[in-house]
């Protein structure tokens, strides 16, 4: 990791700049497999199980028999797990729910807009080095309370055991089934992303694609959304920004960036802080913390990524945090709440002491599907909204047509679409005649 000190506004770009990879022969991989899951199907996905995660499964679906055997496998504590967050994630998704809206912005002139979920809506879910149940509870259950008819989740088949011949690991059946999910397919990487984008003889076609994933997925995701399905947002390796003063505890500050650095070698932790103390004590306890991990390789390759920014006080630590806009961020100070008014940038927040990310990962409550890569800028994380379509709608009688009709003709006429105008005019000529 780089240490800097009292940096001057001039290095803040450079300390808020993520990793750069050269993706030229990654998007060429993605658009052939693309291409190959467009024409072939089934076949194709297939072939590029066998060939990137090294099993061919006998059926892309999911069966009820395996549903069952999944949960015989999961242990009734972690059931009980699962069952608690997606209550938490049920009721704060719940709670965002859409109230209609209706106005009469001019007299017979009645504009209303009511929230309406997506029809099929896909959800990818890792299942390599992480199996990431928890993210099919963060994105099945909105989904579910949305209304989403049709809910299609894909996930790689990488799970091995001598306990079952399961390839999928039970707790991402169990997750799907606790949270009302019957289609589930055995297909990861770029091959699920081109078969929910095109659909195939197995997996249908969906009309907006949720969840993370490598950069191939994410290459993926953004190649499809150019012309054949939405996605949820553009997204990067996962991050974390601690804020922390010196009340902080370098115990906690050190297991949080920890706890993200073992995401992914590409992962990345930026700390800001005002203490030289707590900074140089936090920098020993990593190190302790890091001996401990069983991901140590993969989280010491993201901290040589990672930055500790010592600054002259709260004001420009929040400064530069909205500057990097990171996906996480979590203000370890004892003033948090007069600091986190001043979050401009962010995709989730973390205030106070207690508040570790893995508890907004799993079980508070929030989502953790959220922009990465500086996309916190422009983008929200993942939300009920995010499984509808807000449609307006708009009613004019006689009166309304009077209200506004000429100033829809002279608009038209200004902007030269002389047929807009007309549609119009033959209203108000109709009213006039008949009335």
């Amino acid at each position: 990791m780089k240490t800097y000190r009292h940096p001057k506004k001039a290095e803040w770009e450079e300390i808020v700049r993520r990793p750069r990879l050269d993706n030229s022969q990654l998007r060429e991989t993605v658009s052939h497999v693309l291409a190959d899951v467009c024409e072939r199907g089934d076949a194709a996905v297939l072939d590029y199980e066998e060939r990137f995660d090294h099993v061919r499964p006998l059926s892309l679906a999911v069966s009820e028999d395996e549903m069952a055997e999944a949960e015989r496998l999961v242990s009734p504590e972690l059931r009980d797990a699962i069952v608690l967050a997606h209550e938490n994630i049920r009721n704060f998704h719940s709670a965002q729910f859409f109230r209609p809206v209706r106005t009469e912005t001019r007299s017979g002139v009645v504009c209303t807009q009511r929230s309406i979920p997506i029809e099929r809506v896909g959800l990818y879910i890792p299942g390599g080095t992480a199996p990431l149940f928890s993210t099919v509870l963060m994105l099945a259950t909105p989904a579910k309370f949305a209304g989403c008819g049709e809910i299609v989740i894909c996930t790689p088949p990488t799970f091995k055991s001598d306990e079952t011949t399961l390839d999928i690991h039970p707790a991402i059946l169990v997750a799907a089934r606790i949270a009302g999910v019957k289609h589930v397919y055995k297909a990861g990487g770029v091959q699920a992303i081109g078969a929910m984008a095109y659909g195939t003889e197995t997996i249908p076609k969906v009309f907006k694609i949720f969840g993370p994933g490598n950069q191939y997925v994410m290459a993926a995701k953004q190649q499809v959304s150019l012309e054949d399905v939405a996605i949820d947002m553009p997204a990067g390796p996962s991050e974390v920004c601690v804020v922390a003063d010196e009340t902080a505890n370098p115990q906690f500050v050190a297991a949080d960036l920890l706890s993200q650095a073992e995401h992914g070698p590409d992962s990345q932790v930026l700390l800001i802080t005002t203490s030289e103390e707590l900074l140089a004590q936090v920098e020993t306890e990593l190190v302790r913390q890091l001996e401990q991990l069983p991901r140590k390789t993969i989280a010491t390759k993201a901290l040589e990524n990672s930055r500790f920014v010592l600054v002259g006080n709260k004001d420009e630590a929040m400064s530069l945090s909205n500057l990097y806009a990171p996906e996480h961020l979590i203000l370890q100070t004892d003033d948090w709440l007069t600091l986190a008014p001043k979050v401009v940038n962010a995709g989730s927040v973390f205030l106070g002491h207690y508040a570790c990310e893995s508890a907004g990962d799993y079980a508070s409550g929030t989502n953790h599907t959220l922009p990465t890569h500086g996309y916190a800028t422009a983008y929200s994380g993942v939300n009920l909204d995010s499984f509808c379509r807000k449609v307006t709608f708009q009613h004019l009688s006689e009166r309304g047509v009077r209200e506004i009709g000429r100033a829809v003709e002279l608009m038209a006429e200004a902007e030269q679409l002389y047929a807009h105008k007309n549609a119009m005019t033959v209203r108000l000529r109709y009213i006039d005649e008949n009335n």
